[in-house]
């Protein structure tokens, strides 16, 4: 494909926008993707063109009369010379271009001071908390600080290559001029690649091996970032596909790989496990709120746009793949049949009331979460909102709730997993009405919606740390692999049917709609965590043991 661009001077007049491609189109034509349901039928060439590469249409006379015409003409001197050359007046606060105007810069504080807020109240905490904690054992063992480093190094090099894409992953589909239906696509195709790619995921290791599993991680990640150079709509899926597969191994290989070399190779005490993960999880975090500020960094340095962050991430994966091979022993271990595993997980899920409604708040809560990944960008960026400082803070929210998780679950509040996992779901259900407002067409605030997006971070926090205590005390271990490939399922096809919704609907009016459409499925699962807590509130299992702190999976 050969793309040019045609300068701002061409394009003056009706169009709307700050250039125009002009293309000759070879194997990969419009006519091609719309067979495929991804583009709707336009009237003529020039607009079937234009919608691939996302151009903007001819506005109207009645669309540019909103912001300026002939009153503004005539009340204003030299209004008619501007109006006839086609630059409107930024004075109607309608005027979508005047809105950008006064609300970017309001944006852009708001943004560092939630940032530079957030970091500082997660700071106190934790500080706080380091002051009062004891050094445990685990800790002062040499053997198992430097077996502790050598899985560190890998493991944080991959979480943080992952985490550097995540805040302009959507930027760059648009820089594309890809429109928001084939972006939804995209997406889709990364979460049912996730979907496939996860099932297999645990039997695909075991065989290849855990520490082969790594660098093929680190391999298939690295072609994923490449293909981001690309403008190529198939070569981007194709991305998306691999990264699902890379996405499985990152969340499977890597700790099955300590388990096994922690148990069987260094023999040292299984209780030391949790500690591991539980620091690899703070440690993620931090590392998230690192990586936005740097993906804004080089975003807006380097001089690469939105791909810059895509080819940063690149030698981190190169350097994680190295280390893994020079300093990792490979391990195996026996394989199960996936349809053993699977069947078993679904007896476990169908025999125990208290799995099933654990499965259903699941789906329901993390589909929605996956909806929200999806649309922050579009609402925010709009108003000129800076990607990676944005994600950034959401990781701090997301760090302060996982902090005010331990606290609470203390013994100086002693409160239960169940009652913070209550708490955020309601939490979650107030975000998503306070954004079906914020979202009105016409009538955007992008400052309330940034509120909201950081309370769902926030509720995140709380969510996934109870999630996974509960897990672990409801769910038997030998059949957490089969429930949880069950639990993936309904909430990736919630998650896919919501995105193709978003794709037929009207950009206007569809984030806002999908937005209502979330806050009934939260609505749902608020009921699941009722009916859950009506069933457990007995139940001594799913209580904080003692007040020493609970570790929790390496999720966000």
């Amino acid at each position: 494909m050969e793309v040019t661009e045609v300068g701002e001077e061409a394009n003056r007049g009706d169009r709307l926008g700050f250039g125009r491609r002009c293309c000759s189109l070879g194997s990969s034509s419009p006519w091609l993707y719309r067979t495929a349901g991804i583009f709707p039928e336009q009237g003529t060439e020039e607009k079937k063109i234009g919608l691939y590469f996302g151009v903007a249409q001819q506005a109207s006379k009645s669309q540019r009369s909103r912001c300026h015409g002939r009153a503004a003409s005539k009340a204003r001197p030299g209004g008619a010379t501007a109006a006839a050359h086609g630059r409107p007046f930024l004075t109607h606060p309608r005027c979508p271009e005047f809105r950008a105007r006064v609300v970017g810069p309001t944006m852009l504080v708001t943004a560092y001071l939630a940032f530079v807020g957030l970091l500082a109240s997660c700071l106190g905490l934790e500080l706080s908390r380091c002051r009062a904690k004891p050094p445990g054992r685990a800790c002062s063992n040499p053997s198992f600080l430097r077996f502790q480093l050598d899985f560190y190094q890998v493991y944080f090099l991959a979480l943080a290559a992952d985490w550097l894409q995540a805040p302009y992953l959507y930027k760059l589909y648009q820089h594309y001029y890809f429109l928001e239906g084939q972006i939804a696509i995209l997406y889709v195709c990364g979460l049912a690649s996730t979907v496939l790619f996860g099932l297999v995921a645990s039997s695909l290791v075991d065989w290849l091996g855990r520490k082969n599993s790594c660098v093929l991680f680190s391999l298939t990640y690295s072609l994923c970032c490449l293909t981001k150079l690309s403008q190529d709509y198939f070569v981007l899926l194709v991305g998306r596909a691999l990264g699902g597969l890379s996405t499985a191994l990152l969340f499977s290989a890597f700790e099955a790989w300590y388990i096994h070399e922690h148990v069987e190779r260094h023999d040292f005490p299984a209780e030391w496990i949790p500690a591991t993960f539980a620091r690899a999880a703070f440690w993620n975090h931090v590392l998230a709120v690192v990586a936005g500020v740097t993906a804004e960094a080089v975003a807006s340095w380097i001089g690469l746009g939105p791909v810059a962050p895509f080819v940063a991430a690149i030698p981190l994966l190169a350097l994680a793949g190295a280390l893994a091979l020079r300093n990792w022993g490979e391990n195996y271990d026996r394989q199960r049949a996936f349809s053993r595993t699977c069947a078993g997980g679904l007896r476990c899920l169908l025999s125990d009331r208290r799995v099933l409604l654990l499965g259903t708040i699941q789906a329901l809560f993390e589909s929605v979460i996956f909806i929200f990944v999806f649309l922050w960008t579009p609402v925010l960026d709009p108003h000129g909102a800076p990607l990676g400082i944005v994600f950034s803070s959401f990781m701090a929210a997301s760090l302060l709730g996982s902090s005010l998780y331990r606290i609470a679950t203390s013994k100086r509040y002693h409160l239960q997993p169940m009652h913070l996992l209550s708490l955020a779901v309601l939490i979650v259900v107030f975000s998503l009405f306070m954004l079906t407002f914020s979202t009105s067409p016409g009538q955007e605030s992008p400052v309330e919606s940034f509120i909201a997006f950081l309370l769902i971070e926030l509720a995140c926090g709380l969510y996934f740390p109870s999630m996974s205590f509960l897990r672990r005390k409801v769910i038997p271990e030998t059949e957490q692999a089969g429930v949880l490939n069950w639990f993936r399922v309904p909430l990736h096809l919630l998650a896919c049917l919501g995105l193709l919704v978003l794709h037929d609907s009207d950009r206007k009016t569809g984030t806002r709609n999908m937005f209502s459409i979330c806050s009934a499925v939260m609505v749902m699962a608020l009921l699941a965590v009722v009916g859950l807590f009506t069933v457990v509130r007995h139940d001594a299992e799913l209580r904080v043991p003692s007040p020493t702190e609970e570790p929790y999976a390496p999720e966000l």
